[in-house]
C-alpha cells in the first residue's frame, strides 16, 4: 500500500491511534484505513469478494473473465496469468527454480513464509498489535488479518444464501455449502456423451479434450530438449529426473526399490505391488485405448463444433 513513517512530502496522516502511516494520495489513504476497519468498498458482481481499491478489483474480474493478458516470454512456455505477480512467481519458480520465502527478522525468530500476507499476520504475534477489531456490539475480538476477522463476522450474522427468492441462511460455511450442492447445483449435459458437468469451464475442457482430440502441449524449457507433454505434472516430472537427476521418493516394496522425481509418482508406481489395483489399472487402459483409436475430426469438423459450443454458451449464459 506504500505505507510508512511519517514524511515531510507526504501530507495524509493516518488518524487511528498509535498508526504514523502517512500519504502523498488520498487513495493511498483510503485503502490503507481498510487494514484497521476490515471494510472494503469495492465488491465484485460476480462472487462476494470485496477489495481495498479500484485496481484490485479490475484485476480480480479477470478470473471471471479469463482474460490472461500476462503472457510468459520464455520461449516455447505456452502459460499466460491475470496477473502481473501471478507471472513473477510463475517464473521464479518454474523457470528459475526459486522457492520464494518471507523471513521473520523478530531477534530469534526467523521463521519462513511462502506469503507476504502470512508473515504479515505473524509480526502480529510479536508486537501484539492485532489492527482487526470486531465491530459487533459486546464482541471486540481482535485479528491479525482481515481475512480471519471476516470468517469471524460470519458468526454473528450467518451465512445467507445468495439465489433470488431462497431464505435459507446457515449457521456454517459447511452448512450453507451443502445447501448450494443439494438446491441450487448447476448441470450441464454434454452435447456429444452422457456426461454431466457443474463448471462450464470444464464441460468445454471435456469436449475439446475427449470429443475433438485437442490437448494443451507443454514444451520442455531446457535448451536442446525437444520433449514435450501433455500435462505439467509430466513436465515437471521430466525436469527433476531427466535433466536435474532428482529421485528422491524410493519405494519400500521389498525387492523393487524404484526412484522417482515426484511423490505422486510413487504412489502411481505402487498400484503394481497390489494385485487387485493392478487388475483396475489394466481395465482402466484398455477403456482409455479404445477411446484413443477412434478417428479425429477434421480441421473444418473441429472449427463446426467450437462454433456450436459458442452459440450454446451464448443461447444459455450461465446465470449470475
Amino acid at each position: 500500500m506504500g505505507e510508512c513513517l511519517k514524511d515531510p512530502s507526504k501530507t495524509l496522516v493516518c488518524s487511528f491511534l498509535n498508526c504514523k502511516a502517512s500519504f502523498s494520495k488520498s487513495w493511498k489513504l483510503e485503502a490503507h484505513y481498510c487494514k484497521h476497519t476490515g471494510l472494503k468498498p469495492f465488491a465484485c458482481d460476480n462472487c462476494d469478494k470485496s477489495f481495498c481499491t479500484r485496481y484490485q478489483l479490475t484485476r480480480h474480474n479477470l478470473s471471471h473473465t479469463g482474460e490472461k493478458p500476462y503472457l510468459c516470454s520464455t520461449e516455447g512456455c505456452p502459460e499466460s496469468f491475470s496477473s502481473s505477480a501471478g507471472l513473477k512467481n510463475h517464473i521464479a519458480r518454474v523457470h528459475q527454480h526459486k522457492e520464494i520465502h518471507y523471513v521473520c527478522n523478530y531477534e530469534g525468530c526467523g521463521k519462513e513464509f511462502h506469503k507476504n500476507k502470512q508473515l504479515k499476520a505473524h509480526t502480529c504475534e510479536h508486537t501484539n498489535q492485532l489492527p482487526f477489531e470486531c465491530l459487533y456490539e459486546g464482541c471486540g475480538k481482535k485479528f491479525a488479518a482481515s481475512k480471519a476477522l471476516k470468517k469471524h463476522e460470519k458468526v454473528h450474522d450467518g451465512y445467507p444464501c445468495a439465489e433470488e427468492g431462497c431464505n435459507f441462511q446457515g449457521k456454517t460455511w459447511t452448512e450453507y455449502q451443502a445447501h448450494r450442492k443439494a438446491k441450487h447445483r448447476e448441470i450441464l449435459q454434454c452435447d456429444s456423451c452422457t456426461k454431466t458437468f457443474h463448471e462450464a469451464w470444464f464441460l468445454k475442457k471435456h469436449q475439446l479434450k475427449v470429443h475433438l482430440g485437442v490437448r494443451h502441449v507443454f514444451k520442455c524449457t531446457r535448451a536442446g530438449c525437444e520433449k514435450t507433454y501433455t500435462t505439467h505434472f509430466g513436465l515437471q516430472n521430466h525436469i527433476l529426473s531427466f535433466h536435474e537427476g532428482k529421485r528422491t521418493f524410493i519405494c519400500a516394496h521389498a525387492g523393487c526399490g524404484k526412484a522417482f522425481a515426484m511423490e505422486e509418482s510413487l504412489k502411481r508406481h505402487a498400484v503394481v505391488h497390489d494385485p487387485q489395483k493392478k487388475k483396475l489399472l489394466k481395465t482402466s487402459k484398455l477403456g482409455q485405448k479404445k477411446r484413443k483409436s477412434k478417428a479425429k475430426p477434421s480441421a473444418s469438423e473441429l472449427s463446426a463444433h467450437l462454433e456450436n459450443i459458442s452459440l450454446n454458451q451464448a443461447k444459455n449464459p450461465k446465470p449470475k
